[in-house]
């Protein structure tokens, strides 16, 4: 009997010692030592297309592979409060644009997150919505089109990615500075943006320069107008909103996104990764990001952070505008 308790003491004495130490190791494991899990709310296509030429290169230098899990419905919403409520450990992260994370939860009732539920990692890229027309269109500018659209009020029609998706808010947005009334007509989003104007079903269409891109070189799109303050590489000879007079600019831009409450040093590990593709492969990057009809820009957390509450003032204030 007295060596049985003598032994549960002995017992009792090593947890109390290792309990420490078991706790300084589980806490002290360097990030990542499984595989990431990169969220997008989509299936297969624009976004991840956005995403795939860093996630394919971060795991270089972070040692573990990062796959693309999708996960899509509700716009995107449903990757995203996936997300939101994930352990905050850095193994599931968001990859999209800002529509689900900023635009959805001005849009959206029932919503169960915010931009505040995120911690931002880094922004990789930004793209530009454009407004697409056919060629044999009456329109060859901004100009014709308002003029067109006042003698015809809501008859002119427009297609894009969704009912209050970012590229329908834009549109919506010049409506209302030019004084115009159009008839929005939503779609699935990607190809299916451009499919119905390319059959004559609506007037014009707004998406991607991807999408829109071989329909420009075979001649049969032209694009009206590019939501971005300065002409883009893809389409050089093509003017912005801006320059047309509409103050209309807010690019798609493209990141990652983690839990609220990510561990700094976390966050640094995805960040640097990232940054560390951008400098070791800048010249191939730009080469696929230009195809795509997109552009490099790299912003580290804080500095994604910010770009994220500016555009949602900016978007607050076209949702209150619309809706008033």
């Amino acid at each position: 009997m007295r060596v049985t308790r003598f032994l549960c003491v002995v017992i009792v004495i090593l947890d109390l010692i290792l309990l420490p130490v078991e706790k300084s190791f589980a806490a002290g494991s360097k990030f990542p030592n499984k595989p990431i899990q990169v969220i997008v709310g989509f299936t297969p296509g624009s976004t991840d297309a956005q995403l795939r030429p860093f996630i394919e290169k971060m795991p270089d230098y972070l040692g573990q592979p990062m796959t693309f899990v999708y996960k899509p419905g509700a716009a995107g919403a449903l990757a995203s409060s996936f997300v939101s409520t994930s352990n905050p450990d850095g193994y599931n992260i968001l990859g999209g644009a800002q529509s689900t994370i900023v635009v959805i939860p001005l849009t959206q009732k029932g919503v169960n997150y915010t931009l505040e539920s995120f911690t931002p990692i880094c922004n990789l890229t930004e793209s530009y919505p454009v407004l697409w027309a056919q060629s044999k269109a009456r329109w060859k500018n901004l100009r014709d089109l308002v003029a067109d659209a006042k003698q015809n009020p809501g008859k002119i029609s427009f297609t894009s990615t969704g009912t209050m998706a970012i590229q329908h808010l834009l549109v919506e947005a010049f409506a209302k500075e030019a004084g115009i009334k159009l008839n929005h007509i939503p779609s699935t989003g990607g190809a299916a943006t451009i499919t119905p104007l390319l059959g004559g079903h609506v007037d014009m269409a707004v998406g991607d320069i991807a999408t829109g891109l071989p329909h420009v070189k075979a001649g049969t799109l032209v694009p009206l107008g590019i939501f971005n303050t300065k002409r883009v590489k893809a389409l050089p000879d093509y003017p912005t909103f801006v320059e047309q007079g509409y103050h209309v600019d807010i690019p798609m831009i493209f990141g990652m996104m983690g839990p609220k409450d990510m561990p700094k040093d976390v966050v640094e590990s995805l960040s640097s990764a990232a940054r560390k593709v951008y400098e070791n492969h800048k010249s191939s990057l730009v080469d696929t990001y230009s195809r795509l009809g997109a552009e490099i820009l790299y912003l580290p957390p804080e500095e994604y952070r910010a770009n994220l509450y500016r555009q949602r003032d900016s978007f607050s204030k076209i949702v209150s505008d619309l809706t008033k």
